[in-house]
């Protein structure tokens, strides 16, 4: 029975390696998909050229979720340290994207550009993406010694702010649906990735219980935010 028991965690711990790779190389695909067009491959597309600040928002993201696969892999593999000692420029890094992809959003807004609602309507969306990827990133960071807290919300974090690369994929039926599908997608991959976690462990853990619900919650508040008046003004003081 005991060892029945001890094969029973050992195959738990490899299915959860195998989850938090898969979620970070699903991120990466996402990113790259919505992007190919006009970030990574815009050379064999002929868009238009960027901004110094899109490509440097383009570096940043690129870089966390690269530095988030290594992160994975290092621990998949027992270097447990040499992902701690990163650790430290994963938190610096996090900072950069909420940073950059603000002050990216804000720009984008005062300039008029969007891609279907009024600017400042629109707004809602991307700086929703910031808060969310903040305050995921600050709870897995609190609970750094508490791995299973941890990497759970390191992976919801990097998940949850998918949206803006899956809104850009090139495949009508997604275009179609426009920001529900696009947030749909988004959840649908949450959902697959909390699903085969709680099949492996028998239970919902309560880092995905609370972060699903941060997430989803976040989703509808911006719907119901985003058109008011008091929206309006925030966002108009927010732009200068």
């Amino acid at each position: 029975m005991a060892s029945t028991t001890l094969d029973d965690a050992v195959l738990r711990k490899a299915g959860e390696r195998r989850l938090y790779t898969w979620g970070a190389i699903a991120a990466l695909l996402v990113i790259f998909a919505g992007f190919a067009r006009t970030y990574y491959l815009k050379g064999m597309f002929g868009t238009p050229e960027l901004t110094t600040l899109k490509h440097v928002h383009g570096l940043v993201m690129t870089a966390w979720f690269t530095l988030f696969l290594v992160q994975v892999r290092l621990v998949a593999s027992g270097r447990t340290a040499l992902h701690r000692k990163l650790g430290v420029a994963g938190a610096v890094l996090a900072a950069l994207v909420v940073v950059v992809g603000t002050t990216t959003a804000l720009v984008a807004a005062k300039n008029g550009a969007t891609p279907g609602p009024p600017p400042l309507v629109f707004l809602a969306i991307p700086l929703g993406d910031m808060v969310v990827f903040a305050t995921l990133v600050s709870a897995a960071i609190r609970y750094r010694k508490r791995a299973d807290f941890h990497k759970r919300l390191m992976l919801l974090a990097s998940l949850g702010i998918v949206t803006a690369a899956v809104a850009r994929i090139p495949l009508d039926f997604l275009q179609a649906g426009g920001l529900p599908a696009f947030f749909a997608v988004t959840d649908l991959l949450l959902i697959g990735c909390i699903a085969f976690d709680s099949v492996k462990n028998r239970r919902m853990h309560p880092a995905f219980i609370a972060g699903i619900a941060f997430i989803v919650g976040s989703q509808v508040a911006r719907f119901l935010v985003a058109g008011t008046p008091q929206w309006t003004r925030f966002a108009q003081w927010l732009v200068g």
